[in-house]
């Protein structure tokens, strides 16, 4: 069976399966309860945090559907691959017509920031004055490259990244039903290292998941992420200040021993010596 990436596997399929963004999944399930749907949605964030996500399940939610692939009326589109006004003119087309099988045509445009200036404007008389079978839910993380006439005429949610203490649970819900025997202070290595991206930390838990087995420590964790644990620091500074240069190496040596097993590491780390070098030249 082919291996599934974290990411993947362990992607919301509704909104209660959504972590960290209960001020817009309740938001949005009140207004589909209440029947308050706006024609548009931008949702903004730094990546990694549910915004693509929570515009398929939206979707999905509006046309009443289990399998997003299986339905002709969600359309994806890229922006950064779709932005000039040839791509729009044809979307501007493609709107009129009426849905193949569900209630509403749905498009679902990522990134939508990379979309060119004329791009923009050839929009605006669409989201002016949709049709009421379709909807536009754009994703972005730059929403401040969008042109704010854009903007004015979407219902806008701001997701926010992760806490550590969220992405820690998280992991530690997939080790325990994956079977993997974690240290807690590895998933918090993780935690730290993603920066408030769950898409993010479940990569690095994939990556560490890889290097270390179905077992693993803080200090393996630690430096497949190339990261160090404060303890090493005052450690390594008491070695210091008392002129101990052997215990010192040593210390350094099984600080950074996993790093030294990693496929490639030092042919990474003698190009990084070797650009330090010019630089200092």
């Amino acid at each position: 069976m082919t291996y599934r990436v974290l990411a993947i596997k362990w992607r919301p399929e509704n909104f209660q399966q959504v972590i960290g963004q209960d001020h817009i999944t309740r938001s949005l399930q009140n207004a589909i309860k209440h029947d308050r749907i706006s024609h548009a949605f931008t949702f903004s964030g730094p990546r990694g945090v549910g915004k693509t996500t929570t515009a398929r399940i939206l979707a999905k939610e509006l046309n009443n559907i289990n399998d997003l692939d299986s339905s002709f009326d969600i359309i994806e589109m890229d922006a950064a691959s779709n932005r000039g006004i040839d791509e729009i003119r044809s979307l501007r087309e493609n709107v009129l017509i009426a849905p193949a099988h569900g209630k509403y045509k749905i498009y679902i445009i990522d990134e939508v920031h990379m979309l060119s200036a004329a791009s923009f404007n050839a929009l605006l008389k669409t989201l002016e004055e949709p049709p009421a079978h379709v909807y536009f839910i754009f994703a972005t993380t730059e929403p401040r490259k969008v042109l704010p006439t854009v903007l004015s005429r979407c219902q806008h949610f701001d997701f926010r990244p992760m806490s550590g203490q969220i992405i820690i649970d998280h992991l530690a819900m997939i080790a325990e039903r994956s079977g993997y025997e974690i240290e807690q202070e590895a998933l918090a290595l993780i935690a730290r290292r993603a920066g408030g991206s769950m898409r993010d930390a479940e990569s690095l838990f994939d990556q560490v998941i890889a290097f270390g087995g179905d077992t693993l420590t803080a200090r393996v964790a630690a430096g497949v992420l190339g990261l160090v644990e404060q303890d090493i620091y005052f450690e390594l500074i008491d070695q210091v200040a008392s002129h101990n240069v052997p215990q010192g190496l040593h210390l350094l040596g099984e600080t950074f021993l996993p790093l030294r097993q990693v496929p490639g590491f030092r042919g990474k780390a003698l190009s990084l010596r070797r650009s330090h070098a010019m630089r200092l030249q």
